[in-house]
């Protein structure tokens, strides 16, 4: 069973860890370091094991953006994004959340589905070839 809780700085080193074996280099680390110090990171964990994590921000237009939502590789396919983010869904002080993944993120595309968040749009030219898909969920708090 996966266990939420918000990461701490001790954690930061997993974390980058973790990242590093998804995108393949640690470029995100000073990000997530604001983001735990912020309190804006949530991370999953099976028994002592981190499984992954969650980042938002608040500042999307004064509702809640899931940007970052990451699973140790050996670990996807097991219900951590969706417990990530329903984590999130209930703790959010906002009535919307949204998210966004690439074209090409048929993995993240299918977990956002499955938690019924709809698409809300696209936005162009962040990759090259790869448009972003912004989708939208209402929360009835």
């Amino acid at each position: 069973m996966v266990q939420v809780r918000m990461a701490t700085l001790n954690d930061l080193e997993k974390l980058v860890c973790i990242d590093s074996e998804v995108i393949g280099n640690r470029e995100r680390e000073a990000d997530l370091r604001e983001s735990i110090k912020q309190n804006r990171c949530f991370l999953g964990q099976i028994e002592d094991q981190i499984a992954g994590f969650l980042v938002y921000h608040k500042h999307f237009f004064g509702h809640l953006f899931i940007e970052l939502v990451i699973v140790r590789p050996t670990l996807q396919r097991q219900g951590i994004a969706k417990t990530l983010m329903k984590y999130v869904e209930n703790v959010c002080p906002t009535n919307k959340i949204f998210s966004s993944t690439n074209k090409s993120n048929e993995k993240m595309q299918k977990v956002l589905n499955s938690l019924n968040y709809v698409r809300s749009g696209c936005i162009d030219n962040l990759d090259d070839e790869d448009i972003e898909i912004v989708f939208f969920k209402k929360i009835s708090n």
